[in-house]
């Protein structure tokens, strides 16, 4: 299965990791720096209309490299300019050809709020992490135990980091929330088989009260999507190979929010 491999490539990548620097200088450099506790990721969201975290992603396991031409400052300031609220950066490097300084360089030249979105398996990735200057990070219920996610959820909030936690069932809500999860994202894309289904989102909706922020991931398309999502009082939307492979990607965003109507063709 593709989630156990990736899983297992990530912890060997986190052990080479800890071998140039261990976790107590990583802990040490990431508290030195500012912490704002003002959570701008979250504040992001937490407007009365849908909100867009538009993704800078390479690759895909199941479908290769998504665009000829990757150029990720590019798209990280087209997202801005258009009217992203938040932009998410794939950093896993084996699967989605991702790179730690793509966040990096992206976090230097937006002023939105940036998302490390890779496979956390432990506190040290949430280290790393603030040390590139991510504004909130991902966390995957379904790939640690409820100890773990609690210690990284805890470990984000102290370092001003919001932690969007992402679940794809309902025994994953539930755990999110026992956690005290302020974000819940539900993929729905099932992560062992690639398979995806958008009516995940729709299932699982009325498990989390309004003052958790509820996130749509994965399968969002055109208009309709989004319309559906609407109707069931999601709160934002994390949308990838639509804006990645969009020519016109301001337009493509205007007709997900309904401002103009899609082309004929």
């Amino acid at each position: 299965m593709i989630l156990d491999d990736i899983i297992e490539s990530t912890k060997e990548r986190v052990e080479m990791n800890k071998k140039r620097h261990s976790i107590s200088q990583l802990k040490e450099m990431a508290f030195a720096m500012p912490i704002d506790q003002t959570f701008p990721f979250q504040k992001a969201l937490e407007k009365k209309d849908m909100s867009y975290i538009l993704e800078v992603k390479r690759n895909s396991p199941s479908k290769g490299q998504i665009v000829s031409h990757f150029d990720f400052k590019e798209i990280a300031k087209e997202y801005e300019m258009i009217g992203a609220d938040a932009i998410s950066v794939v950093t896993e490097p084996d699967y989605f050809k991702g790179d730690d300084d793509f966040l990096k360089e992206i976090k230097k030249i937006v002023k939105i709020p940036v998302l490390r979105k890779d496979f956390v398996i432990d506190e040290y990735m949430v280290y790393e992490a603030k040390l590139l200057g991510a504004d909130a990070i991902l966390l995957i219920a379904g790939i640690v135990d409820e100890f773990t996610l609690m210690r990284c959820v805890n470990l984000a909030y102290n370092l001003g980091m919001s932690a969007v936690v992402e679940a794809h069932s309902s025994m994953q809500v539930r755990k999110a929330l026992r956690v005290g999860a302020k974000i819940i994202g539900v993929n729905n894309r099932d992560l062992r088989d690639f398979s995806v289904d958008l009516h995940n989102t729709v299932e699982l909706r009325d498990m989390v009260k309004d003052d958790v922020i509820f996130i749509s991931e994965s399968g969002i398309r055109n208009r309709k999507d989004i319309e559906m999502l609407e109707a069931h009082h999601v709160d934002g939307v994390l949308i990838g190979e639509t804006m990645l492979k969009s020519r016109n990607k301001r337009h493509t965003l205007e007709v997900l929010k309904g401002i103009v109507e899609a082309d004929e063709n």
